[in-house]
């Protein structure tokens, strides 16, 4: 793979380029940083629901079905996503079809026209959509766990806002959001894939050249505070409890995140880590358990979310809190470490096999650190970790004033399991 090329356009736009000669595919990946974290309360969901929006017709295509049809008979694969910090849309299809699926890429991004009966409609698909969430425990506990790190600030609330929100919003409403955030400063175009850099410039500026738009938009700053362990409960009548567990942590610019981010191996990367090991193997009360530290622009949190058996949710939180403390109290051996560090490695290699998701790694360091970092230099970096620095990681993440849990399940007491998170 070819090291990704960087070009601003005029305008303010960023281009990134990443030829990939051995793939026969290319992808075509427009970022904007705007997301939910961007918007007022009164229209919070407002950028998920653009997204759909912008999928409703253009001036060129004046519905969905041309669109959709169009980018079918082209073989591609094709979508949107929102988040709280950015925004995106892409297609990808067979290298020859590049200038085609980029063209229809870039008339969906700079020329939706919003049509009123679409949003009407789409009102009743988005509040299914959130309804949908709703019913999956092990995905909208992490919506819970968002409000009860948060609260009412951008960064806990829903992506998708609420369903009284998006029965109210209105064409107007898109517009003028759209003018204030998608703008070429706040843009960032990524083209992956068996496509020569030259070939995809000349394509960008003829799409995106003359686009303007004013000064990028601002989030308001994340307040991250926290003086005693937190609990926030959903109480459903489930077969399985679905929780959270998570300690503050850092902002994605923070040096001290590739060591978390071996620390979160350690405990639940792979098959052999030590939470699989010790929910699953050992004590028989869990099918799924992640770990990962989850970092955003001004604010980051250490997770461990699982689901287990309701009966034995109390004794499955103790035991994931003693192994980190083990973790403060013990180093980690050469063994285990090496281990940890080419299972992520090797993992990473093996996730950026794929033209879309080449263009997502570069594209989404690009656009919110702006800077782009190739696999083997993240490497480098993991491979210079000691035990000595996940213990000091371990003493200074784990603190007990900084430790939340949401969950969902046939729970209610939430005294009940404060008095458990010590460690």
């Amino acid at each position: 793979m070819t090291k990704p090329k960087k070009i601003i356009l005029k305008n303010g736009l960023t281009v990134v380029t990443v030829p990939m000669k051995d793939t026969p595919t290319v992808t075509a990946l427009v970022l904007v940083g705007t997301g939910s974290d961007y918007e007022d309360k009164s229209v919070n969901g407002i950028s998920h629901f653009l997204e759909h929006m912008c999928f409703k017709g253009t001036e060129k295509r004046p519905t969905a079905q041309a669109i959709s049809h169009e980018l079918d008979a082209l073989g591609s694969q094709y979508n949107a996503f929102t988040d709280h910090e950015l925004t995106g849309y892409y297609a990808k299809a067979d290298a020859k079809k590049f200038k085609k699926i980029f063209e229809i890429i870039s008339d969906i991004y700079l020329n939706s026209t919003f049509p009123e009966a679409e949003i009407e409609k789409e009102k009743g698909v988005i509040v299914e959509e959130i309804n949908m969430y709703e019913d999956m425990p092990h995905r909208h506990v992490q919506d819970i766990f968002g409000e009860l790190l948060y609260g009412d600030q951008p960064a806990g609330r829903n992506i998708a806002g609420t369903k009284e929100n998006v029965r109210k919003m209105t064409r107007t409403d898109f517009v003028k959001y759209k003018n204030a955030h998608y703008v070429p400063k706040a843009t960032t175009i990524v083209i992956a894939g068996n496509v020569s850099n030259k070939d995809a410039l000349i394509e960008v500026k003829k799409h995106f050249g003359s686009m303007s738009g004013g000064v990028k938009g601002k989030k308001v700053k994340t307040i991250d505070k926290q003086e005693a362990p937190k609990v926030m409960i959903k109480h459903k009548e489930t077969d399985q409890t679905h929780f959270v567990l998570g300690f503050r942590s850092f902002d994605m610019f923070s040096k001290k995140n590739t060591t978390l981010s071996i620390l979160g191996g350690v405990l639940g990367a792979g098959m052999s880590s030590r939470l699989f090991i010790k929910l699953r193997e050992d004590l028989g009360a869990a099918y799924y358990v992640n770990a990962y530290n989850n970092v955003s622009l001004d604010h980051g949190v250490f997770q461990i979310s699982a689901g287990v058996t309701n009966l034995r949710t109390q004794e499955v939180i103790t035991e994931i809190l003693k192994e980190c403390k083990r973790l403060k109290d013990e180093l980690v051996s050469e063994a285990e470490l090496s281990k940890v560090k080419s299972f992520i490695i090797g993992n990473s290699k093996m996730s950026l096999e794929a033209s879309d998701d080449v263009a997502n790694f570069y594209g989404t360091q690009q656009l919110l650190k702006g800077e782009m970092k190739t696999i083997d230099e993240k490497a480098k970096e993991i491979e210079k970790i000691t035990s000595s620095d996940i213990q000091k990681m371990a003493r200074e993440i784990f603190i007990e004033n900084h430790l939340n849990m949401s969950l969902i399940g046939p729970h209610k007491d939430e005294a009940k399991f404060v008095k458990i998170l010590t460690l």
